[in-house]
């Protein structure tokens, strides 16, 4: 049986592909070749992240498929329902990437409060002719302690942030429709641990109080944070999105940083993803980073093994 990796898998989750009976095939076939590629090479597993697209047109051209693996959470680039009823199982890896997602969060943050994302940019070039000014105008960051941070989507990324945010003395209030309350242990080197139970809230109630809001739900057909929330949250709040382009209003966003009304942002995602608005890229006040969530070493090793996983344990080739 083939796989075609075609966004790429690990070593590890090859070697367990391999050593199953699978032919493993990581070439990365273009998205208007998909098709041809496909049938002419028999392939039974298309594994693809986000940049492939498994729509229905290719769905009903590619009769050999028999499963498709997203690695990683959402699986908005695949027609989902419609391959499941042409008996092509549909599997992806939700668990594998949230601490990479969670960590990414606070790297973003610890930026921000301390104006690292803009100081950076502006070091290379005025560094040695204004180093005073600069010292100036980058001094008065504030500390992430005691302040509140508002998680919207409290599944398992939401809970890994919490996790860090309550490490670093944050307190932490969560908002979900399908969660009404989270178990999140902490776990200490020595094998000790603790516990904490942490009840949602309704989101209205999380956009008043909190210090930062950070983004973790699935796709939307509309923003979950636009003019109306933003105006709603505390002067000098800031927000956060690792989750998907368009749950945040990109235009209420660069008003309300105009404005002042908010601090900073911290952009994973974008509404016009792979070509993100140059007045977003150009803004001074937001923290970017190209959709790399995901994207580290031992993520992606985790997301291997675990799709891996389920393709053998669904076809179960014969050597």
């Amino acid at each position: 049986m083939k796989v075609l990796a075609n966004d790429g898998i690990s070593n590890s989750g090859i070697q367990l592909l391999e050593q199953a009976g699978f032919e493993v095939l990581t070439v990365k076939v273009a998205q208007e070749q998909l098709e041809n590629y496909i049938n002419k090479n028999n392939i039974d597993v298309l594994l693809v992240r986000s940049a492939t697209k498994v729509r229905k047109t290719l769905i009903d051209a590619c009769p050999s498929l028999k499963i498709i693996g997203r690695g990683g959470v959402g699986m908005d680039n695949i027609d989902v329902d419609y391959a499941r009823s042409k008996d092509i199982q549909v599997v992806n890896t939700p668990a594998a990437s949230s601490a990479s997602v969670a960590e990414l969060v606070f790297a973003h943050l610890f930026s921000g409060v301390r104006h690292l994302h803009d100081a950076n940019r502006t070091m290379p070039l005025e560094g040695d002719s204004r180093f005073k000014e600069l010292k100036k105008t980058y001094a008065g960051g504030k500390e992430l302690r005691g302040k509140t941070l508002g998680i919207i989507g409290f599944g398992r990324i939401g809970c890994e942030v919490a996790k860090i945010a309550l490490g670093c003395g944050m307190k932490v209030i969560a908002s979900d429709n399908q969660v009404g309350e989270a178990d999140i242990t902490l776990d200490f080197y020595d094998g000790q641990q603790i516990t904490l139970k942490i009840k949602t809230a309704p989101v209205s109630q999380l956009i008043k109080h909190s210090d930062f809001i950070t983004l973790h739900v699935p796709s939307q057909k509309s923003p979950i944070i636009g003019e109306t929330e933003i105006d709603q949250m505390k002067d000098g709040a800031a927000i956060i999105n690792t989750a998907r382009g368009g749950v945040l209003d990109e235009k209420a966003l660069l008003e309300a940083l105009e404005k002042g009304k908010l601090s900073f942002a911290a952009l994973d995602t974008f509404e016009d993803e792979p070509s993100p608005a140059i007045k977003v890229l150009m803004n001074g006040n937001i923290s970017l980073s190209p959709h790399i969530g995901a994207a580290t070493e031992e993520a992606q090793n985790r997301i291997g093994i675990e799709l891996a996983e389920q393709v053998v344990s669904i076809l179960k080739p014969v050597n």
